[in-house]
């Protein structure tokens, strides 16, 4: 990878002589601006969160990093956005508009997995559900369009990352559109955005046109057709027709040759009388064509089109195949997908930030706290980490149903372990509420701190979509001894009592370094810990891209009995999903015979729900697998899709429920296990509810009960008259 550009080699951009004084929070109002002697602002981020200014939180992430470039940079939080006016309330930006729905796709935020809308919003004072609208991003995009014209708007945070392609939509059931045509954003940045809008600001501050940055790692944008010199890989076309002289080399082509003619001749028509995208392009070549002498910096990959993918699941989950293929940023290439008559152009993935870098962004002079705007008010997400640390960024576990590696990147982001400290030592000694105890030392995952490819080269080639799926890869380095001894000098602070690890543990990763779990489950647990094995079952494990329940053992055992070494009665709290894409009923009625026979009664347990762009949601739209090659004879996924289905899925996991009964027991006949319904031990469900039972059950207990005291009446008579034989 080429080595980027330093965030802090950026000369400060000072708007005015006397320079800028850093300010105490972000402004909120022209009153605070005026406080600040701001005349105007330079740059207005417009989110769909309550603003807390707090490194948690992204709008306070990118706004302290602009203001420590030099730029003047205002909040809009949780607009009105049923007109333009609330869009003008601090005034018309130097720059330009940044735009985020908030740290959640605003659908997530707002409905269940079944569609339902939820009642509260953690991340809205109050937790008052309603202060933002669906698809938040595109409608703050085109308020701020209308509040002031001719007015760059960028887009970005976690709902525009995950929408920069053409993506199934759970909750409106559709193929959407990319983002980019719909909010008729500028540019838009996706994952992790730091060095992009530190680049983008200074190159607009310095008067260059936006529609001509195109040239900038994770940023996306609409174009027309492909520039000159661009040599295209074309993978459109699933199955292409070779001549004999020519071999088929694309890897995900079908032979058949009725699937082969069909193809062709349906791509043939529907070039007639278009515009040819990839004019411009120094040579066009397929997919799977191995040429040598590409150069990765002007070859781009032509991804099935929108109207392909809204109409054909199999080009959908080729595109879901290809997409994922390249996100790795050491080997990455630009990725183009027509919308009508333009191209959504993807420009690779951002380089992640030096270790150096990571710490100057998490150590800002944040307040760590919500505007006062908001009085007394609870924010939930602020709540829950006002005492947390993050220490580290990405994920290369690929879950299936998760998209922080969508997001976030594969590569790890790991900050100093001084930094760290020195941020547990911030909030010790300015937070009046902290009473010695840090909540979570963490990220997307607990145990991932420093962990990294044992050979740069090998990164930088690597295409795998997980680290540790189906094994944790030899090249994986698996040493937890730096993170433990953070959790050792941490917890030895003075001031702090208990520092508790809250985020997701990756067992399989644990197992391997025994001395880490020992310090984690001597010091680090608090009675209880939750681990997600999301599974029991290989057939569903393996379209989730998770370890087997060997590994969940494994870990079990030295999690017992370091626990009790440590004279600590604990317990292992697992989670799991229900009506992920390849779940059989059979698989969840084992999975719920496991649960009974572990004991494991599940308070809450999560439902699949198909978010944008993860490899699971193209396995649920399309039913096929995009961890294989995708061809016309791929073998379909079966999918939970029903709402009668799902239900019972999710009634397995809260077998123990009495609501859930009767949906089992009718199940259980129609599966051929009525064994299981009973009262005896191995039954996972009884005859019938504990209420509501007939006269004549009644009636039969009352007998038995009578019966049994008759019995042990006799038997106390005759111990009595044998003692006093």
């Amino acid at each position: 990878m080429l080595a980027p550009k330093n965030l802090d080699s950026y000369p400060k951009f000072w708007p005015h002589k006397k320079g800028l004084v850093p300010a105490t929070l972000l402004p909120m109002s022209l009153k605070e601006m005026n406080d600040l002697e701001w005349d105007s602002c330079d740059i207005i981020i417009i989110t769909g969160d309550a603003y807390v200014d707090h490194p948690s939180f992204g709008m306070a992430i990118i706004g302290r990093l602009l203001e420590s470039q030099g730029f003047r940079v205002g909040i809009i939080s949780q607009p009105d956005w049923r007109s333009a006016d609330a869009f003008r309330q601090l005034g018309q930006p130097n720059l330009f508009f940044a735009v985020a729905s908030g740290n959640m796709d605003s659908m997530v935020n707002h409905y269940t997995a079944e569609k339902k809308p939820r009642s509260d919003d953690a991340y809205t004072a109050g937790a008052v559900a309603g202060k933002r609208p669906d698809r938040a991003t595109t409608v703050y995009t085109q308020r701020a369009k209308e509040a002031y014209k001719g007015i760059p708007v960028i887009i970005g945070g976690i709902e525009a990352s995950l929408r920069r392609i053409a993506q199934y939509d759970h909750w409106s059931q559709t193929i959407r559109r990319s983002i980019l045509p719909d909010s008729k954003a500028d540019l838009l940045i996706f994952g992790n955005a730091e060095r992009a809008v530190v680049e983008v600001a200074h190159r607009i501050a310095a008067g260059e046109d936006i529609k001509k940055i195109t040239d900038i790692r994770g940023t996306a944008f609409m174009r027309q057709g492909i520039p000159d010199g661009w040599t295209v890989l074309d993978s459109s076309d699933i199955d292409t027709e070779k001549s004999l002289e020519h071999p088929q080399t694309d890897p995900y082509a079908d032979t058949s040759s009725k699937n082969t003619q069909n193809c062709a001749s349906n791509s043939a028509q529907s070039k007639v009388g278009k515009i040819d995208p990839n004019q411009g392009a120094t040579q066009v070549l397929d997919f799977g064509q191995r040429t040598k002498g590409l150069k990765r910096e002007n070859t781009v990959i032509r991804l099935p089109s929108f109207e392909q993918v809204a109409q054909d699941r199999y080009h959908y989950a080729h595109t879901s195949r290809v997409f994922h293929l390249e996100t790795n940023p050491g080997n990455a290439r630009a990725l183009v997908q027509r919308h009508g008559e333009r191209d959504v152009w993807l420009n690779p993935p951002p380089i992640p930030l030096s270790m150096q870098e990571f710490d100057s962004v998490f150590e800002l002079p944040y307040t760590r706290k919500p505007h006062p705007a908001y009085g007394e008010l609870k924010i939930p997400a602020f709540d829950m980490i006002r005492f947390s640390i993050n220490i580290m960024r990405g994920c290369f576990g690929g879950c299936t149903f998760c998209s922080i590696t969508e997001h976030e990147g594969r590569i790890i982001q790991s900050r100093s372990e001084d930094s760290v400290i020195r941020e547990i030592e911030t909030i010790r000694d300015t937070d009046d509420n902290f009473k010695g105890n840090i909540s979570d030392l963490g990220g997307p995952t607990a145990n991932m701190y420093r962990l990294q490819c044992k050979d740069e080269k090998i990164e930088s080639a690597c295409r795998r979509l997980s680290c540790v799926y189906p094994g944790i890869c030899p090249n994986l380095g698996t040493n937890h001894k730096p993170l433990t001894n953070l959790y050792r000098r941490a917890r030895n602070l003075k001031g702090i009592k208990r520092v508790f690890i809250a985020s997701g543990l990756r067992y399989d990763l644990a197992v391997h370094d025994p001395e880490y779990i020992k310090e984690l489950v001597t010091h680090h647990v608090g009675g209880r810990l939750k681990i997600a094995p999301e599974h029991t079952e290989d057939n569903t494990l393996s379209k989730m891209m998770k370890p087997g329940i060997g590994s969940y053992y494994q870990f079990k055992k030295l999690f017992d009995r370091y626990s009790k070494q440590a004279g600590k009665e604990q317990y292992l709290i697992p989670y799991f999903i229900s009506s992920h894409p390849g779940t059989s009923d059979q698989d969840m009625l084992n999975l719920a015979l496991w649960l009974k026979r572990n004991d494991f009664k599940p308070d809450q347990v999560q439902a699949f729900i198909p978010t944008p762009m993860a490899i699971a949601s193209a396995m649920y739209h399309s039913e096929l697998n995009p961890l294989k090659k995708i061809t016309r004879r791929s073998e379909d996924v079966k999918t939970p899709r029903s709402a009668q289905q799902r239900k019972l899925h999710k009634a397995f996991l809260r077998y123990h429920d009495s609501k859930n009964w009767d949906v089992l027991r009718k199940a259980l006949k129609q599966m051929g296990r009525s064994d299981l319904i009973g009262n005896g031990d191995e039954c996972l469900v009884p005859y019938t509810n504990v209420v509501g039972k007939t006269k004549t059950q009644h009636s039969r207990k009352r007998a038995h009960d009578f019966h049994h005291r008759i019995a042990v009446k006799n038997s106390k008579k005759k111990q009595r008259r044998n003692k006093s034989s």
